[in-house]
């Protein structure tokens, strides 16, 4: 009997590697004979790189590159040799929450950084990137991205201008670095375009400082009608081109990469589907299972999944939200919180409480498997 347990992370407390492991530990341990196989997930944000290294066999890399505002830091990002694939998150180098004590600079924050880290990946031989977008601190439209990468932002006169919004008035000419990008796939659960009223700007501006709109708005217009004469590409409008501040529409164009949801991208690069074929039982989770988790996260899309493979799901969450339309997605699902018990207190415990669920559920797991005692 083979038991795939494919959880995402229960933020604050446990890593979707360490969940995995926990209940991995208790099932070996109560039920004989059973094999198990850790495949942790996530959905595009933090995480992301954490379980497709757990899941791939990678390693962590540092690199030197910086923060937004331009000051020196070291980020982290995965490493797959046999693959020769590199797994990373922007928020590494580009985050809000790196720049979040100093005062907000958006017209001149960058995502040069980002575009450090992945220049180091090249150089590194990535032949494969994934990159999840979630938590810029930018809105830039990737310009600062595509300096790092080596394209040429000029001027009228031919000299190049400063790769930063306040200074896109001046771009006149853009020209292409010499090297090819690598295979590029960008985790992306938001589906705003560049520009206009759900764009960008006017959605996720305010928390990175932005307050006139009609100067960003502007600039990103002039970056996009020039991109679209001099690269001959357009995906302004497209779905997801809008995610962190334009950077999902600097990817298209500078790096011809593709935008996919977070889960799919992860349930893609570690061979989910095939696994879970593999599986006689299927158990997942995440700290809290409520509405926003039937909008794309992992526990359902894992849900979806076995059921389409005829697989039975079992999940375990620190709260689950009293939903119908939730639960009939899972055949057993346990809260490990109980119910009077503080949320700082759960988090602080969350180990021993998952565990102790396990245990509890290790009967009707048993029935699932039709093993009987």
């Amino acid at each position: 009997m083979r038991i795939l347990i494919t959880s995402d992370k229960y933020k604050g407390s446990l890593t979707s590697s360490q969940v995995a492991q926990i209940l991995q530990c208790v099932l070996t341990r109560d039920i004989a004979g059973i094999e198990i196989d850790l495949c942790p997930i996530a959905d595009g944000g933090e995480g992301t790189t954490e379980a497709m290294i757990t899941a791939l066999g990678g390693t962590w890399v540092e690199t030197q590159t910086l923060d937004a505002q331009s000051r020196p830091i070291t980020a982290s990002y995965g490493w797959m040799a046999r693959q020769a694939e590199a797994v990373m998150e922007m928020s590494a180098a580009s985050g809000l929450i790196l720049v979040n004590e100093l005062p907000l600079q958006p017209q001149v924050a960058s995502s040069f950084g980002t575009g450090l880290m992945i220049q180091n990946a090249i150089q590194r031989g990535a032949q494969h990137l994934s990159i999840g977008i979630g938590g810029s601190a930018t809105n830039d439209g990737g310009l600062g991205m595509a300096a790092a990468l080596g394209y040429q932002l000029l001027d009228e006169s031919g000299k190049p201008i400063r790769a930063v919004v306040d200074d896109l008035h001046r771009l006149h000419r853009i020209e292409g670095p010499a090297h090819t990008m690598p295979d590029i796939l960008v985790a992306c659960d938001v589906d705003n375009p560049l520009l206009g009223p759900k764009g960008a700007t006017r959605i996720y501006g305010p928390q990175k400082g932005v307050t006139d709109f009609d100067f960003f708005e502007n600039r990103l217009t002039h970056l996009a009608d020039i991109v679209s004469r001099d690269l001959g590409t357009d995906p302004r409008d497209l779905a997801g081109s809008g995610a962190a501040g334009g950077l999902g529409y600097g990817l298209m164009v500078f790096c011809g990469a593709r935008l996919t949801g977070g889960f799919d991208l992860v349930a893609d690069r570690t061979g989910l589907k095939q696994r879970m074929a593999q599986a006689d039982l299927v158990i997942t989770g995440e700290g809290r299972l409520d509405a926003q988790t039937l909008h794309g996260k992992g526990p359902v899309g894992v849900a979806m999944m076995a059921r389409s493979l005829g697989k039975k799901t079992v999940a375990f969450a620190g709260s689950i939200e009293d939903s119908p339309a939730l639960r009939a997605h899972f055949d057993l699902s346990y809260a490990i919180k109980p119910a009077g018990m503080p949320l700082s207190e759960a988090m602080a415990r969350a180990d021993e409480l998952l565990s102790a669920a396990a245990q509890r559920a290790v009967p009707e797991i048993r029935g699932l498997l039709g093993l009987h005692h």
